[in-house]
């Protein structure tokens, strides 16, 4: 008889941001699991916490040093009771400020950054020798992705997939170039093996990740260069696998080819992110975008005409440097010609070390709130008023799980909306056809207008 080991040691992983770090959060576990580590929900009686953080977010490093506090008082608590806490730091705030961190909080014993965390059973292994804390923050990227095991947990119905890292746009505002280090894209054998590794665990939704995703250029065995169309090509024709999604891109990267996979692959769904920050070219250009608002209007029309259908989201910046009140309203003009499904909005601040942050022309923090309200009132109409024009209309709902309510289950529109309807257990994973009886502000609600068919035509 086959006696299961049972795993010893417990992993609590908080990550803050972007979804690359979520998928890096999944590939720390998947890492730590040879060494006994299995993941739990709350950090009080875990012998490791790792906190993945983002730079993106306005006062990362005080609420990272706010939450490294508290996790303090637990560390000692367990060395008080005989026990020990491994205390982690990893991702962009990690690989910016390593040396604040441990100097601030010498009681965390490892900081390591987005490109070393293949190395973790190596440096967990080196906190037991060392006197003080381990960092690593070296940009080996080349070496972690062809380091880390194939095995991985599943993630479900939606899968995240990392294709890409880092940037080469270096934007006045931001920290990717130096937390992530230079564009790399991982081979074109490498994404479609983990991709349907992802389909076998359960996946039926991929959505692709990088920094800047639509630069990706993976080098085949052969040597030839693979974009993100014919990326996207290869990665429809796996068997289960329903839907494809990439995020996030940059304008200046959306080639004619990546455009017409929109139009031609339909499991490449009607929603993009695409990030403007700006409506204004003079601010556009201070933040070295490299593009103009009208090359982003002409590039919305090129898209909307090969895929009319399709909805966008976006990034916006209130305040950057310099902004005039003429700039926030060119900022406001765009927003209402293009009309966003969705968008995140920020108020613009500073990251140290970045071209912005030295930069004349600082806004004052109440013109910033106010521009972000202006901003944020006209994004959430915008999201409302497209949820609401889906009711009344029959819509493909790929069912990802249950719902907070008895018999009720969530799911995704093609556009990303949340949808929950009353159904069965049995469709989780299956896309079935619902009738949106209403658009709600951040959600739709809708109904199974038949008994589901064959299940054979909507799943593997």
């Amino acid at each position: 008889m086959t006696q299961t080991t049972t795993p010893k040691k417990k992993l609590f992983l908080r990550s803050w941001g972007c979804q690359m770090n979520v998928y890096d959060s999944h590939r720390m576990a998947d890492v730590l699991a040879p060494l006994g580590y299995a993941p739990v929900d709350a950090p009080e009686a875990a012998d490791m916490v790792i906190l993945n953080t983002c730079h993106i977010r306005e006062k990362a490093t005080e609420k990272l040093f706010s939450e490294l506090g508290r996790l303090r008082v637990m560390k000692e608590a367990r060395r008080a009771g005989g026990q020990d806490m491994l205390l982690a730091v990893a991702g962009c705030v990690a690989q910016a400020e390593g040396a604040e961190i441990t100097a601030r909080a010498p009681y965390v014993d490892l900081v390591l950054g987005p490109q070393s965390y293949h190395k973790l059973p190596e440096l967990v292994a080196r906190i037991s020798r060392a006197a003080g804390s381990v960092v690593d923050t070296e940009f080996p990227t080349e070496e972690k992705f062809d380091h880390l095991p194939e095995a991985s947990a599943p993630q479900g119905v939606t899968a995240f997939l990392t294709i890409q890292e880092g940037c080469d746009k270096f934007c006045a505002f931001c920290v990717v170039p130096y937390t992530r280090g230079a564009e790399y894209s991982r081979a074109p054998e490498a994404v479609l093996a983990e991709a349907r590794r992802l389909v076998a665990q359960g996946a039926r939704e991929i959505t692709l990740l990088g920094q800047n995703v639509n630069a990706y250029h993976g080098a085949d065995a052969a040597g030839a260069e693979w974009g993100l169309a014919r990326l996207l090509e290869a990665l429809a024709a796996i068997p289960g696998l329903l839907r494809l999604r990439y995020t996030t891109s940059h304008p200046r990267d959306m080639d004619e080819a990546l455009i017409a996979a929109h139009r031609d692959i339909p499991a490449v769904m009607p929603f993009l992110h695409l990030p403007i920050q700006s409506g204004s070219d003079r601010v556009l250009a201070a933040m070295n975008r490299g593009h103009t608002a009208d090359d982003y209007l002409r590039l919305v029309d090129r898209l909307r005409e090969a895929r009319p259908d399709l909805a966008l989201s976006t990034d916006i910046i209130a305040g950057h440097p310099g902004e005039t009140e003429a700039d926030h309203q060119a900022t406001l003009r765009l927003i209402e010609r293009v009309g966003f499904a969705q968008a995140f909005s920020f108020k613009y601040s500073p990251r140290p070390g970045t071209p912005a942050d030295g930069a004349a022309g600082h806004v004052d923090e109440a013109t910033k709130d106010r521009r972000l309200q202006e901003i944020q009132s006209l994004l959430r109409a915008q999201q409302a008023a497209f949820n609401a024009s889906k009711a009344g209309q029959m819509v493909d709902v790929l069912f990802t799980g249950p719902g907070r309510h008895p018999g009720q289950l969530s799911g995704r529109t093609p556009w990303l909306q949340p949808v929950h309807a009353i159904a069965g257990l049995e469709l989780v994973g299956t896309v079935q056809p619902l009738r949106i009886r209403a658009g709600h502000p951040n959600s739709l609600a809708g109904e199974l207008v038949s008994p589901p068919p064959n299940q054979e035509q909507h799943a593997a």
